[in-house]
């Protein structure tokens, strides 16, 4: 069961993929709101929805295969992300692999669609890809006793990429990631949302590719953090909300270990983790505003 958005930017329908079918999620998210966002998980969304399935309450969407693929939460309150969480990747950062998670923040704004094209800012020269595993906090988690009880807290896992300006990041925001991390669309998200108890999160192969040509290929394996002590060590400094993201980081393959050209316009960038879908999306110079120009 993978949940979906689908349709035009601010018109997505939600929906549901199961046995080749899609349908229209709608009759179950009315009372939330109409879409797949906190509301929708705090209220037992993803339960409520196999339910519905194995009842056949819900109609098939026609045209669903014609439709443009959104991000699968809606308006995340919070996206958390977690920086140098694979030992390879550290290393060719130039760090080593830290003591403690470190975290930083992007805008929610960033989220957009899985193949959207993502806008390169003015000025930025060093803009670097990155596969994730993200999460989808299903129910709000604060001050965990355990790390064992950190999964209940977890609705399901979706693709992403954490899109960086590394000179904004490294150079330009004095030890504070974010400025380098919050560019508009600088967070492709999805195909989908699929339900925790489908995945195991703790070995998933996840690829990168630019142009066509291969770049990140590794495994979640190699996380140094799991997702349970994510979720457990973000719940003893931050409250997390349902439908918040968290990326989990990158493995090794990135521009920022000198091996690969940074991404410039027209650059197309995929990136896949196994059994939770691909994205492809280009990159393009965002036009110049007028003021910058005058």
């Amino acid at each position: 069961m993978q949940l979906l958005r689908l349709g035009p930017v601010g018109q997505e329908i939600p929906a549901v993929t199961h046995d080749g079918t899609t349908y229209d999620l709608r009759p179950l998210t009315a009372g939330t709101g109409g879409d797949l966002d906190g509301r929708f998980l705090a209220a037992d969304g993803v339960a409520r929805t196999r339910a519905a399935l194995a009842a056949g309450e819900l109609p098939v969407l026609e045209g669903a295969d014609g439709l443009r693929v959104g991000a699968p939460i809606a308006r995340p309150t919070a996206v958390v992300c977690v920086g140098q969480n694979y030992a390879a990747h550290a290393r060719e950062s130039g760090a080593e692999p830290p003591r403690l998670p470190i975290i930083f923040f992007k805008h929610p704004n960033t989220v957009v669609g899985p193949d959207d094209t993502v806008p390169i800012p003015p000025g930025a020269d060093k803009v670097d890809w990155e596969v994730e595993l993200a999460i989808v906090v299903g129910k709000r988690a604060s001050y965990l006793s355990s790390v064992d009880e950190a999964l209940e807290h977890v609705a399901g896992y979706t693709v992403v990429d954490d899109v960086s300006e590394r000179t904004w990041q490294l150079e330009d925001s004095l030890g504070q990631w974010s400025k380098g991390k919050c560019g508009p669309a600088f967070l492709p998200t999805g195909p989908a949302l699929v339900p925790a108890d489908e995945v195991d999160a703790g070995d998933l192969r996840l690829r990168s590719w630019v142009n066509g040509e291969p770049r990140q290929d590794s495994s979640t394996a190699d996380m140094i953090a799991g997702v349970a002590q994510i979720v457990h060590h973000l719940s003893q400094y931050m409250a997390l909300e349902p439908g918040d993201l968290i990326c989990t980081g990158t493995p090794e393959g990135v521009a920022l270990s000198g091996r690969f050209p940074y991404l410039a316009d027209g650059d197309v960038v995929e990136v896949e983790i196994d059994g939770l879908g691909r994205q492809r999306h280009a990159f393009a110079d965002a036009p110049v505003p007028a003021t910058a120009q005058a």
